[in-house]
């Protein structure tokens, strides 16, 4: 079922959305992203004359009850932006009194579902060594399917909007889905549009196609890297893992970041891109500091003969043009990670260069994709989210959508 063909008029539908946002230390939000992304979804089941209940995660308490981690502490922030006083369930799995009591164009919200171990269906104090584990998976699954079913017990219809939890087989994305017909389940306009995003990407791609892959560690991108060698034009590798091919490469990296364990798989990735006729992209130069601090002192050096005792944090002037060059002619441009330490803001440098040539690009007719929580914090922070074609507010689905991997959360729905 398509959500737009929907009437939600006297429905009451539950709808798994992802607040899973920032708070400061007294419980303010600091990014409220993910509410207002969920805001259109929400607005069409009120508009209909629907009522709402919300539910989400929010951090990892793992399985129990953390006040720091209370989605009591969003409410004002989700009445605000969605224009109704919206109540709050300080139990998710008993609230059968306010889901009941929810009349047309009322929204009830859910307290944190990962107060419950239900929800993520993972055995909870036992080793995975222990002969006892497999009896444990199995008791957990069904009381996995048991939760599920009473958040199902709350409504008449279920939507899905949280992509950022879509690659999770968890109570509320891939298992409440059971409870529903193919009639009364469906994705939010938020998944649509991810959905989409990840389309047009991987199966819609308009030539050339530069992908920009960031981050400091290999190890957590080397299935999407292998995935995007059979697909682009141009990879760029950039961030913590420079240092990883530099010194795999033989070169100098005084304390930089590296995984020692990865040198074979970063010379995999090189002799790979060459066979596929791909422009891979790798940083020449760097900034250096001597401290893991914005006030270090810094030089300019070759990437792969750093001094000792100094560590690269951002790529170098020669490397951003080499970067920007990539990107520039681009038509299809998907950019997860930056290219520094961002935070800090002496190290901004290559991320901005990055953003800059994406934004040209874009103007130009290339569609544009950033996702994951750092490069949508880097535009974010460089005032372009306007600049660019779509922002996934998924990271880790996102990542495994462009891996190639099947998402429960969007199967479920589907099937």
């Amino acid at each position: 079922m398509k959500i737009e063909q929907f009437n939600f008029a006297g429905k009451k539908a539950i709808v798994r959305v992802d607040f899973n946002v920032p708070l400061d230390e007294n419980g303010n939000v600091t990014d409220d992203t993910r509410i207002r992304g969920a805001l259109p979804t929400l607005k069409k089941i009120l508009a209909d004359g629907g009522s709402i209940i919300m539910m989400s995660h929010m951090g990892k308490p793992k399985g129990k009850v953390n006040p720091k981690l209370s989605l009591s502490q969003i409410v004002k922030n989700v009445s605000e932006h969605l224009g109704v006083d919206v109540k709050f369930a300080p139990d998710c799995a008993n609230a059968d009194k306010e889901a009941a009591e929810l009349k047309p164009g009322e929204a009830l919200l859910l307290e944190n579902l990962r107060f419950y171990p239900e929800e993520e269906g993972k055995p909870v104090g036992i080793d995975k060594a222990d002969p006892a584990y497999e009896e444990a998976k199995k008791e957990m699954k069904e009381r996995q399917k048991a939760f599920a079913k009473k958040l199902a017990s709350y409504a008449d219809c279920y939507v899905m909007d949280a992509f950022g939890t879509a690659h999770r087989k968890h109570a509320s994305t891939a298992v409440i889905d059971e409870y529903f017909d193919k009639d009364h389940k469906m994705l939010g306009y938020l998944m649509e549009k991810e959905v989409n995003a990840v389309d047009n990407v991987l199966s819609n791609i308009k030539r050339p196609f530069t992908a920009i892959m960031g981050g400091s560690k290999v190890s957590t991108k080397i299935g999407i890297i292998e995935n995007l060698l059979g697909k682009v034009d141009n990879l760029i590798l950039c961030g913590g893992m420079t240092y990883t091919f530099a010194k795999a490469q033989g070169g100098k990296i005084g304390k930089s970041i590296c995984e020692d364990d990865k040198l074979d798989v970063a010379l995999d990735v090189i002799k790979n891109a060459k066979e596929n006729g791909v422009n891979l992209v790798l940083g020449t130069d760097c900034i250096a500091a001597d401290d893991f601090s914005n006030d270090a002192k810094t030089q300019v050096c070759p990437a792969n003969d750093i001094p000792d005792g100094w560590e690269g944090l951002d790529a170098g002037p020669e490397t951003r043009k080499a970067f920007a060059e990539a990107i520039k002619g681009a038509k299809t441009i998907l950019w997860n990670g930056p290219a520094g330490v961002f935070e800090f803001d002496n190290f901004i440098g290559g991320s901005k260069a990055i953003a800059d040539a994406i934004a040209e690009a874009t103007a130009n007719g290339a569609f544009s994709l950033i996702g994951g929580g750092d490069s949508v914090a880097c535009i974010n922070k460089f005032g372009m989210a306007d600049k660019v074609s779509y922002i996934s507010t998924g990271g880790g689905a996102l990542l495994e959508a462009i891996e190639g991997k099947v998402l429960p959360g969007v199967a479920a729905i589907e099937a």
